[in-house]
């Protein structure tokens, strides 16, 4: 069996997955990755038979996707050629991570795709939803790598296609203590000079990431890192909480290692509005900016969520494999679902 695993690269939330599917998606058959988008920070451990630049979300100074920078810094064109160069017909199934290439392309030539990302999850009647979104921006969720049959991951399962998230093995192996007064942040969609003029008021250690640092700095109480997987997981098993966007993966894992949390959704990203309102069911802080009072009044709390997520990623890949495609045992032959 011929599969292709299709994967964006716009965060680094679908490179961790990536990371746990891949290699157990090669115990059922000859895998190839196309991966594509050009704002992750960490890479993937494997060989990328297609890596394209896809279409990636740009945001502006105040912490907010921008439309206008989004449509302008993006070559349509590329993508348009990605897309007819690519032969779904090739394999037998594409397992899509919220990526366009392969969506569009399997659309325009018939391919055998379904979607597995935490994407599918939103569009399911079941998973919670804030009472006013941007209908632009529920547009390009729609519209972005379309798939017929969806399978999701979210924090908890609200359908019976939704499972609990994929905590990477490099999470599950840490071994979390807490320094009281000690934070991670992750905050892409800010400068680094806004978060500091926010954070250096006060009390407590902060260890922020940032995707715009080339070297470490401290600043008072300030200290800022690029990106690094190591030092991340680090910092991350010996904090007290975790300040971040309310993206999916690093929300997930802080849940996991029962670290407190507060989420910032980035501004007209339906995604991030969708996440805080489940995160703020489950009892998470949320707020819509960088807030101090908030963030000060956080540091003082002892609001950790107990969400116990187990390790059924095989169990679940196996699935979507049996439902999709059924290899018969005395043949070669394979039969589409």
């Amino acid at each position: 069996m011929k599969i292709l695993y299709a994967v964006q690269k716009t965060g680094n939330g679908h490179l961790a997955r990536a990371q746990e599917i891949i290699p157990i998606l090669k115990t059922f058959g000859e895998v190839d990755i196309l991966a594509s988008g050009n704002q992750s920070q960490i890479s993937l451990p494997f060989e990328i038979k297609y890596n394209c630049k896809g279409i990636s979300l740009v945001y502006n100074e105040k912490g907010e996707v921008s439309y206008w920078k989004t449509l302008l810094n993006n070559n349509y064109w590329t993508f348009v050629k990605d897309v007819f160069k690519l032969k779904p017909s090739k394999y037998d199934l594409i397992i899509n991570d919220y990526e366009p290439i392969s969506a569009w392309s399997s659309i325009l030539k018939r391919g055998n795709i379904i979607s597995l990302s935490h994407q599918s999850s939103l569009f399911f009647k079941e998973t919670p939803k804030p009472k006013k979104t941007n209908l632009f921006g529920e547009l390009i969720l729609k519209l972005y790598a379309p798939c017929r049959k969806k399978y999701g991951f979210h924090f908890e399962s609200y359908h019976e296609k939704i499972f609990t998230p994929i905590i990477r093995e490099k999470v599950r192996n840490l071994k979390p203590q807490v320094t009281q007064g000690s934070y991670v942040v992750y905050l892409p969609s800010f400068s680094d000079a806004k978060i500091i003029k926010v954070l250096s008021k006060i009390n407590a250690e902060w260890h922020i990431f940032s995707k715009y640092a080339t070297c470490n700095y401290y600043l008072g109480n300030c200290n800022v890192y690029p990106i690094n997987e190591e030092d991340f997981l680090f910092k991350l098993s010996y904090c007290e909480g975790v300040l971040c966007n309310a993206g999916f993966e690093l929300p997930a894992e802080a849940l996991y290692l029962k670290k407190k949390l507060l989420v910032i959704p980035i501004k007209k990203q339906i995604e991030q509005e969708y996440n805080a309102i489940a995160l703020k069911k489950l009892g998470v802080l949320t707020t819509k900016r960088l807030d101090f009072s908030l963030i000060h009044i956080w540091t003082k709390s002892n609001i950790v969520i107990n969400q116990n997520y187990t390790n059924d990623i095989e169990s679940i890949l196996k699935e979507i494999i049996e439902e999709n495609i059924t290899i018969t045992a005395q043949t070669t032959d394979y039969h589409f679902a």
